[in-house]
């Protein structure tokens, strides 16, 4: 196990490094410029001067190399400098020994890391907790639903699968607005990003403004996870293994719980752990919807505004998650199917 895991990490570093190379060539080589937002007052030379500041006329090689060794040493350093207290390098003597450059967003001109930091906790609180019920309602309706086939508890779990796979997230989203807080008034309208949790009411305000976008999340989630689970259920249900368990005696709750549970839960695993990225990105429509101020809104207003380097650092660290958490499915594998060996 443990060398199948290094093998993985061995492997995955070249294949990042491809992922950085392919993010950075097509977003540097794209059309755009930083000062294009400028007003067209601002004299050529300023706008000259600017892009030579923020190093856009520098060479394609150079600018790749130096947003890689900001990412994996600069940033880090000073991410782990902001939560220790801990200096690494001593840079009091900025003239001698000045600080390194840190990637900064053409918008803010504020450290990117630092932003997507302190919009992640937001992101965690709505997405995570989507995540977190989605799973915990999926897997118990797939295998219900699957083990009574056809039937009534099978039609209109069915049902609302489908319902919550084929409804899109903002046409839901929309819909839970007007009729929970337009019509009823029972939640707020959008996510308030600057409400602190001090006091019981301070709570109540922040869990009434995350139901709708959880909900929402959450009811899409678990259509999608619940007819992975169900599928795989019945591929399981009728195979060889099942059959032999019974015929030596066991409970049923021990055939479709201990066995068949655990072999049809491979595939969702590969499922559940490709959407744990999606928390960290955030879900770009439901947070533009409900005003949620997190990494998906971010990388929005990036686009939009031409932000190439906040555009780079938040897709590579998709890309990152979505790597890493592969080779977490991997490892689960062999921890769910006995057959699987990695030597």
């Amino acid at each position: 196990m443990i060398r199948f895991i290094i093998r993985r990490l061995l492997i995955a570093i070249p294949t990042l490094l491809a992922i950085s190379l392919v993010i950075f060539l097509v977003l540097d080589l794209a059309p755009g410029d930083p000062t294009g937002n400028l007003p067209l007052t601002v004299p050529p030379e300023v706008r000259e001067a600017m892009r030579e500041a923020m190093g856009v006329n520098e060479p394609t090689w150079k600018k790749y190399l130096l947003w890689l060794n900001q990412f994996f040493l600069v940033e880090p350093q000073f991410i782990f400098e902001d939560a220790t207290g801990i200096e690494i390098f001593d840079y009091s003597d900025k003239v001698n020994n000045p600080p390194p450059i840190r990637i900064l967003s053409w918008q803010s001109r504020a450290p990117v890391f630092d932003t997507i930091l302190e919009r992640l906790p937001q992101t965690l609180w709505v997405l995570g907790l989507a995540y977190i019920f989605g799973a915990m309602i999926a897997i118990p309706i797939g295998i219900v639903t699957a083990y009574r086939q056809y039937s009534w508890i099978d039609n209109v779990g069915t049902f609302f699968s489908l319902l919550g796979f084929s409804v899109p997230t903002f046409v839901l989203g929309l819909l839970f607005i007007y009729v929970f807080s337009v019509w009823l008034g029972w939640f707020p309208t959008f996510y308030d990003p600057l409400l602190e949790v001090t006091d019981w009411a301070s709570f109540v305000k922040q869990i009434k403004q995350i139901i709708m976008p959880v909900t929402v999340l959450t009811f899409f989630n678990a259509a999608v996870t619940s007819r992975f689970m169900r599928s795989s259920m019945l591929d399981n249900l009728n195979l060889d293994y099942v059959r032999t368990a019974r015929s030596k005696g066991l409970t049923e709750w021990s055939v479709v719980m201990i066995h068949v549970v655990r072999n049809s839960l491979i595939p969702v695993v590969t499922l559940l752990a490709l959407q744990i990225p999606g928390i960290f990105s955030g879900a770009l429509i439901t947070e533009q919807i409900f005003k949620i101020n997190g990494i998906g809104q971010l990388l929005i207003i990036a686009i939009q505004n031409g932000d190439i380097p906040a555009v780079q650092t938040i897709t590579f660290i998709f890309a990152i998650l979505i790597v890493m958490f592969n080779i977490v499915a991997d490892v689960l594998y062999g921890i769910l199917d006995p057959r699987i060996r990695y030597d």
